[in-house]
């Protein structure tokens, strides 16, 4: 890729930081009415995916570390969403559970957001799957420059 010049909005990585500034700024404002975090929505969906994860699986797929990860799902739990459990088999690891009032978010969230994206005009189902395929590429790219 050749040099782009030191013009700000020619930048990739400039680019990147205001969409995701401005993402985090969209889902702090959608999600307010439910009084979650924008991390604290991530780790919720992680559960809708799969509602009984340990503790260290959850984290490696957020990819945030458990002094982050504990406290955010000590409020979770503390609002009903989650339930922590320590395994009878292996007391040392954590296991986190969805309960019923955090499966019944799922549709109220999933529905508010709905609401919200249905505002942004061109941007379709097929089209978020293909930047999705694009910033997946991109992190693919930035991981391999870590190794």
């Amino acid at each position: 890729m050749r040099e782009l010049g030191s013009n700000l909005s020619k930048q990739l990585c400039f680019s990147y930081y205001n969409v995701n500034r401005l993402f985090n700024q969209f889902y702090k404002e959608s999600l307010k009415s439910f009084g979650l975090t924008y991390t604290q929505y991530l780790t919720l969906v992680s559960l809708w995916d799969k509602p009984s994860q340990y503790l260290n699986e959850l984290g490696s797929e957020l990819d945030l570390a458990s002094n982050t990860l504990t406290p955010l799902l000590k409020r979770l739990e503390e609002k009903g969403y989650i339930i922590r459990l320590k395994p009878e088999k292996d007391r040392r690891q954590l296991i986190v559970q969805l309960t019923d009032e955090g499966k019944i978010l799922q549709q109220q969230v999933e529905s508010r957001l709905m609401d919200c994206f249905a505002n942004f005009e061109g941007l379709d189902e097929d089209k978020a799957l293909e930047l999705i395929e694009q910033n997946n590429r991109m992190i693919q790219l930035l991981q391999q420059k870590k190794k």
